[in-house]
C-alpha cells in the first residue's frame, strides 16, 4: 500500500508568498516525518499541467522549495535618528492640519491615509516576495515522466492524501474523483478549521465562496478525514450534519507536533525590545485574532497603573485583512505613546528571541483550529495567557491560563493578575519549563499511518 501525498498547494503558495504560514509549515513537517517512517511507501504528487491527473515528484524537490521559502529576509536597516525626528514632526503637522478640517473631510482623509498605508504594506510585501524568489525557486511544471510514473505505479488500495490547502483549485473534486476511480485509490483529507463557513465575517468574501464550494464538493469524497484538533473534528461533523452532508467516516483528530524543524538560533536585532520589558502577541493582525481587545486592555492598564509599571505590548506579525479601523485607531492613539509596538515579519531567529525575552505571551483569538502560538510559547518555556475559545484550551492544556475573549473585564483582570504578581509569574514560568512535554512529529506521522491502515 502506497500513500500518495498531493503537494501542489505548496508550489502554488510559494509562487506568490514570501514566508510559509502555519498550514505550509505543519504539512511539511508531517510529510517529512511520514517519509522517515515509511520511506518506501510515501510518495509525492503535483498536478499535471493538463489539470486532469497527477505527476510524481521527489521529496528532495519539496525540501528545496520549502527551504527557499523559509529563508529569512534581511530586516530593513533602521532609519537615521534625525530622519525619524523629522518624520515625527511631519506627522504632527499633518494631524494638526487634518484636525482643523470639517469632521466629514477629516474622516475621509484619515480613511484615505489608512488605505494608503495598507497599499504600501502590500506593495512592500510583493517586492520582497519578488526579490526572494528571483533565481531561487524552481516552479517549473512537473514532468511527463513523473506523470507516467504515477499512472503506472498507482494501484488499487493505495491512498491519495491531501495535507494542505488546495481549495483554490476549482476542479479539485473532479480531479480527486477521476483519479480515485481510475486507479481504485482511497482518498484521505486533513481538515484544519472551517472558519470561512462558521465565521465568514472574519474572512474575505472571495475566500468564503471558494472554500465553501471546495468543502461541499471534496469532503464527501473522503474515505478518511483527519483533523488537527478535537474542536475542528466536532465542528466539522456538526456542520456536515446541519447541512445534510453525508460523510464516509468519522473525523478523527491527530496529535500535532510541537515546533517546526530545528529550533532556530535566537537572533537579537536592533528592532527588538529589551528582554523582560514586554508582553508578546504573535499573529497576523486580522479581525479574528482580536488585537482590538489587546489594544483596549493596554489602554485600560495605562489609565489605572503608573506608566512605568505597564510593559510594552509587542505585535509580531504582518498586517492582514479587515483591520483598517484598528490600524487607524492605533495611529490616532500614537500606539499608546509607544506602549504598543509592531514588529512586522520577524525572522525565525527574531521570533525565538521574542519568545524567550518576553514576560509572557498573550493570545486572545476568537476562533482557532489549533493555536500554534500557544504551543510555541510553552515550548520556549514561556507562560501563555490565552483565550478560552474553541481549540485553544486543547493547545495550552493545564499550563496556559485562560480568559473570555469577548469580555474586556475578564481579560483585563487576567492580565493584571499576572503583571501584579512577579513571584507568581516566575513560578508559572518554572512550571512550564518543568512540565511541558513537546509532541514529536513522528507521533503525528504514526497516528496518521495508523488511521490509514499502514503498519510501519
Amino acid at each position: 500500500m502506497r500513500i500518495w501525498i498531493d503537494v501542489e498547494d505548496l508550489f502554488h503558495y510559494a509562487a506568490h508568498a514570501s514566508r510559509p504560514s502555519g498550514i505550509q509549515r505543519l504539512a511539511f513537517e508531517l510529510q517529512r516525518a511520514l517519509v522517515e517512517l515509511a520511506p518506501q511507501d510515501v510518495r509525492f504528487l503535483r498536478h499535471a499541467p493538463s489539470g486532469t491527473g497527477f505527476a510524481q515528484v521527489e521529496f528532495s524537490a519539496i525540501e528545496t522549495l520549502f527551504k527557499n521559502l523559509s529563508k529569512p529576509s534581511a530586516p530593513p536597516p533602521p532609519a537615521p535618528q534625525p530622519v525619524e525626528r523629522q518624520l515625527g514632526r511631519a506627522r504632527l503637522f499633518v494631524r494638526k492640519q487634518i484636525s482643523a478640517l470639517p469632521p466629514e473631510a477629516a474622516i475621509a482623509l484619515r480613511r484615505f491615509n489608512t488605505q494608503q498605508k495598507a497599499a504600501l504594506r502590500t506593495l512592500r510585501e510583493a517586492v520582497r516576495t519578488g526579490l526572494r524568489h528571483r533565481g531561487k525557486t524552481n516552479l517549473a511544471p512537473p514532468s511527463a515522466e513523473g506523470q507516467r510514473d504515477f499512472e503506472t505505479q498507482a494501484a488499487p488500495g493505495d491512498w491519495l492524501l491531501c495535507l494542505g490547502s488546495p481549495w483554490e483549485v476549482k476542479t479539485y473534486a473532479e480531479l480527486v474523483r477521476a483519479t480515485c476511480d481510475r486507479h481504485g485509490l482511497r482518498f484521505a483529507l486533513l481538515v484544519y478549521d472551517i472558519i470561512p463557513l462558521r465565521r465568514p465575517e472574519w474572512c474575505d468574501r472571495s475566500l468564503t465562496k471558494v472554500f465553501s464550494t471546495w468543502f461541499h464538493s471534496v469532503v464527501p469524497l473522503a474515505d478518511q478525514i483527519l483533523a488537527i484538533s478535537h474542536t475542528t473534528a466536532t465542528d466539522t461533523e456538526a456542520y456536515a450534519a446541519e447541512n445534510g452532508m453525508a460523510l464516509r467516516s468519522h473525523i478523527v483528530p491527530i496529535p500535532l507536533g510541537t515546533g517546526f524543524g530545528q529550533p532556530p538560533t535566537p537572533l537579537r536585532t536592533t528592532r527588538l525590545p529589551q528582554a523582560g520589558s514586554f508582553v508578546l502577541f504573535v499573529s497576523t493582525i486580522e479581525a479574528r485574532k482580536n488585537h482590538i481587545l489587546a489594544f483596549r486592555i493596554w489602554r485600560e492598564l495605562l489609565a489605572t497603573l503608573p506608566r512605568e509599571q505597564v510593559p510594552t505590548l509587542v505585535f509580531a506579525g504582518r498586517v492582514g485583512w479587515l483591520v483598517a479601523d484598528l490600524m487607524q485607531q492605533l495611529e490616532n492613539a500614537d500606539w499608546l505613546g509607544g506602549k504598543i509596538r509592531l514588529i512586522e515579519g520577524p525572522s525565525d531567529g527574531e521570533l525565538a528571541t521574542l519568545y524567550e525575552d518576553c514576560l509572557f505571551t498573550l493570545f486572545p483569538s476568537l476562533y482557532e483550529g489549533w493555536g500554534l502560538p500557544v504551543t510555541e510559547s510553552l515550548a520556549h518555556g514561556t507562560p501563555c495567557l490565552a483565550s478560552n475559545a474553541t481549540s485553544l484550551p486543547e493547545a495550552g492544556g493545564d499550563l496556559a491560563r485562560y480568559f473570555d475573549p469577548d469580555n474586556l473585564h475578564d481579560a483585563l483582570r487576567a492580565v493584571r493578575a499576572v503583571l501584579e504578581d512577579p513571584a507568581g509569574l516566575a513560578a508559572w514560568r518554572a512550571e512550564v519549563r518543568q512540565n511541558f512535554h513537546p509532541v514529536s512529529w513522528s507521533e503525528t506521522a504514526s497516528a496518521t499511518l495508523r488511521l490509514l491502515g499502514h503498519s510501519c
